[in-house]
């Protein structure tokens, strides 16, 4: 897979993005903690990584949990 399978989850705090991770993991998703890629910018230094194809899931998840992030982007 290239990086362009790939989306990130951006968040205020490491405990929102733990949270998530979390989250998108006991709903069996394939997520993983990640860096901040350097050219997006965050308030926080890590962001979760998913399938291309699960950022609709991903998104309704978080909403559905009310996590506060700050933006979905595509690697």
């Amino acid at each position: 897979m290239g990086d362009s399978d790939y989306g990130v989850v951006l968040f205020y705090s490491t405990s929102g993005a733990i949270r998530a991770e979390k989250l998108t993991k006991g709903a069996g998703l394939r997520v993983k903690l990640i860096p901040v890629p350097r050219h997006l910018s965050s308030d926080c230094g890590v962001c979760l990584r998913f399938q291309s194809a699960d950022t609709d899931k991903v998104r309704s998840i978080l909403d559905g949990a009310r996590v506060e992030f700050e933006e979905i982007c595509a690697l």
